[in-house]
């Protein structure tokens, strides 16, 4: 059941699910997320079984604002304070060390929790709502709002034909930035990367005033937690992803036959097939509206019956970081 976020009945509904137990699909300015309370550890379960994803694979909890991060953060770092700062609300995760009473089922189990402060206008009603609830519900447990490993959703329709009529979704139109937060691990004494967005890696540093670590760079007894979305293999549509240089992809076109598969191509480069199951679309020079169409396109890919799927290979410039990640996880079979 697909609902108009921005209808106060709405919020006050999906309020009343979600403290019921139940789980909401949410619009978040990143990708749409499966909502659950995420200090009602049975609800949290729903989450796991609902997307076929193992319980030991963190969720990110959401909240309302920094002031919440203590509910479940035992430490804030100096540095972790200057990101909250100076990016949320926004598509940054920060990993930090988990209050030993709290969220243990969101976070995986582990010693450690991602929170993030979506920007989201339904995402933020949505929060304060719940924070007003009695008995309030403190933050929101919130992975990507699809089958475990498959394309993330960056609309409401995506999330109703991932899960059916039955979960209440919250629409709040097509996410603006259309890939998953950047997450830096802030357990560790200084910032680590752990996954990219669209935040690049010199922004997280001017923010914090050191440098963006990655985690083989940092010497620490502790290991890098785990965290969502950076297993080898994720993202992926149902065709086969394959990533090439314009050449490449230039080559393989004009060597296809007429007996050849259906095809996608998704390249920056001016590319042209004279055969007849090729799909092309252009993909955007700005890394920010490639990251905003990104998962939709794949989508409609998957929609059109192809079974493979080329893309041109991204720049190597920061500001690429997050959709060359996710376009190489896709493309790991």
């Amino acid at each position: 059941m697909i609902l108009d976020g921005q209808s106060p009945a709405a919020i006050a509904e999906a309020v009343r699910a979600l403290a019921a137990g139940a789980l909401v699909g949410m619009p978040t300015e990143t990708v749409y997320g499966l909502a659950a309370d995420a200090g009602n550890e049975a609800a949290v379960a729903k989450i796991f079984a609902a997307k076929g994803r193992p319980s030991d694979h963190p969720l990110i909890v959401h909240v309302p604002d920094a002031l919440a991060v203590p509910q479940f953060a035992a430490e804030v770092p100096a540095f972790a304070q200057q990101l909250m700062a100076a990016f949320w609300p926004g598509p940054l995760t920060l990993i930090l060390p988990r209050r030993a009473e709290r969220a243990a089922a969101a976070a995986g189990g582990q010693a450690s929790i991602g929170l993030r402060c979506p920007a989201h206008p339904v995402a933020h009603a949505l929060l304060l709502a719940c924070a007003r609830a009695q008995p309030p519900i403190s933050g929101l447990a919130a992975p990507s709002a699809n089958k475990f490993g498959r394309v993330s959703p960056t609309t409401a329709e995506h999330v109703r034909s991932e899960f059916g009529d039955a979960l209440l979704v919250l629409d709040g139109g097509p996410c603006d930035v259309g890939i998953e937060s950047t997450i830096v691990d802030c357990t560790r004494g200084v910032p680590v990367l752990l996954r990219p967005g669209v935040l690049t890696a010199e922004q997280v540093a001017a923010a914090c005033g050191q440098p963006l670590r990655l985690p083989h760079q940092v010497e620490s007894p502790q290991a890098a937690p785990r965290a969502s979305g950076t297993l080898e293999s994720h993202y992926a549509p149902r065709a086969a992803v394959r990533l090439m240089d314009a050449a490449a992809l230039r080559t393989a076109l004009q060597l296809l036959g007429a007996d050849a598969p259906a095809i996608a191509v998704y390249a920056r480069a001016p590319l042209h097939s004279a055969a007849a199951r090729v799909v092309q679309r252009r993909m955007p020079d700005d890394a920010a509206l490639a990251a905003r169409e990104l998962f939709a396109v794949l989508r409609q890919f998957d929609d059109a019956g192809v079974q493979l799927i080329w893309v041109e290979t991204p720049p190597p410039a920061p500001d690429w970081d997050g959709v060359r990640d996710r376009l190489q996880r896709a493309a790991v079979r």
